[in-house]
């Protein structure tokens, strides 16, 4: 490997390799010949009838509970306006997605962040943070959280429903990595646990490729029809072609064995970053998730995030800005390193060079 081989462990991008681009190819062809005048003509903003028919069979709800998108991030910015207005307060996880807080902020929001360990939120300080605030949302990543790789526990997500019920509180739930675990016991989605109280979203850019472009959110029919006629009047229909292709994609049955081929490719990414961290900087404190795309270390005393990345980049490798993940400040020690992007020898070069950057701040 060459030494001067530039190292991103910066944003949670699929590997290029995981990519079906020949079963892409054959679908679209298949799906222009099926379903082509749909899938060029403008429609429904909730999206093509057909892949919201296909997704609502496979979730066990009605067709009505489905919106479609172009990605899920783009959905929360539709949620923000249709349902929220400027000085409203959410909730976040505390650290939690840096461009869904930027979301918020840009609407006006007070984003409150509500600390979050390694099985999930810190539930006796969401309930001290409700008796000082009226959120109108409580957005969480339950599983595999990006940037932290925590997993909320099932005894948590009842808690966070009962919590949900009491304050009548809306839980948007992000599950992008869900379908992606590696190991170990999968947990009940907040959806199925009070799907009164829930939006869930999810999405196929981890699982198919972001160029698809296809989010998609289910809940309630009347709050769902309020989002899309956000929709409906910033783009009139989502990208009805890339969902019409997924569609086909879907019913060729690609779904599973994708899943398995992913799972295949990531899960010794993260053994091999978990094994390097053990190996070059055992005095880090790690998540040891069990699926998911990050994973996420509290850096030794002494070194900041801000140090170590001016650092790193002298040795060709790139990291993340750990603040933006916290919305009120802190995480001057995190980093978040997302692997699945990486072959295991690159992982292992990456973070031996970290330990050599933290060396570095720490001689200082």
């Amino acid at each position: 490997m060459s030494a001067v081989e530039t190292i991103n462990f910066t944003r949670g991008v699929p590997a290029l390799e995981s990519f079906p681009t020949t079963d892409l190819i054959q679908c679209s062809a298949a799906a222009l010949a099926a379903n082509g005048d749909a899938m060029l003509q403008y429609g429904p903003s909730a999206g093509l009838a057909p892949l919201r028919a296909w997704l609502a069979d496979w979730q066990g709800v009605k067709p009505e509970q489905v919106l479609t998108g172009n990605g899920s991030l783009e959905l929360v910015e539709f949620l923000c306006t249709a349902l929220l207005k400027p000085g409203d307060v959410v909730f976040t996880e505390n650290p939690s997605y840096d461009r869904a807080i930027t979301l918020f902020r840009r609407h006006g929001l007070t984003v409150i962040g509500v600390p979050l360990e390694a099985d999930g939120p810190n539930i006796d300080a969401l309930e001290k943070l409700l008796t000082q605030h009226k959120p109108k949302l409580f957005y969480v990543i339950p599983d595999f959280q990006n940037p932290s790789g925590a997993t909320c526990s099932g005894a948590k997500r009842r808690a966070i429903a009962e919590i949900a019920k009491k304050h009548e509180l809306l839980l948007l739930e992000d599950a992008p990595y869900r379908m992606l675990r590696y190991r170990g016991a999968q947990e009940p989605t907040l959806f199925s646990l009070v799907p009164e109280r829930t939006l869930h979203m999810t999405s196929f850019t981890k699982l198919i490729a972001p160029g698809v472009r296809l989010g998609f959110m289910m809940g309630d029919a009347a709050v769902l029809a309020k989002i899309g006629k956000v929709a409906e009047d910033t783009y009139i229909s989502p990208g009805y072609f890339a969902h019409g292709v997924t569609l086909e994609w879907l019913k060729a049955g690609k779904l599973a064995p994708q899943i398995e081929k992913l799972k295949a490719l990531y899960a010794p990414r993260l053994d091999a970053c978990l094994a390097a961290l053990d190996k070059y900087i055992p005095d880090a404190v790690a998540t040891r998730p069990d699926g998911g795309f990050f994973l996420s270390l509290t850096l030794p005393q002494g070194v900041s995030t801000t140090d170590l990345r001016a650092a790193a980049a002298k040795r060709n490798l790139n990291l993340a800005d750990g603040l933006a993940f916290f919305p009120q400040g802190g995480g001057e020690r995190f980093l978040r390193l997302p692997f699945c992007a990486l072959t295991p020898a690159q992982i292992d070069e990456g973070i031996r060079r970290l330990a050599e950057c933290v060396r570095d701040v720490r001689g200082k």
